[in-house]
């Protein structure tokens, strides 16, 4: 199963990054996944189920831990996996 999983951190700080959105895009980035687009407002990755789940625990962990308030995502199942 292929998943699409879009998120936001909060609280926003339009002038600069804060650190639990800088922490959420670095996990996303670096996890094994297909697709990453991140944004100022948003984010989207897609990938595996297995991939996508670990990606998301270790973003709500590491977002939270580093002063996230709310963490709003989205989970989709968007396919098959060809493997």
């Amino acid at each position: 199963m292929r998943l699409r999983v879009e998120f936001t951190t909060e609280p926003f700080d339009l002038d600069e990054a804060p650190a639990h959105a800088v922490v959420a895009r670095e996990v996303i980035q670096t996890a094994d996944l297909d697709a990453v687009d991140v944004g100022p407002f948003g984010n989207t990755a897609e990938g595996g189920a297995d991939e996508v789940l670990t990606a998301v625990d270790a973003l709500l962990r590491r977002a939270l831990a580093s002063g996230a308030t709310r963490v709003s995502l989205q989970v989709n199942v968007i396919g098959e996996d060809a493997k």
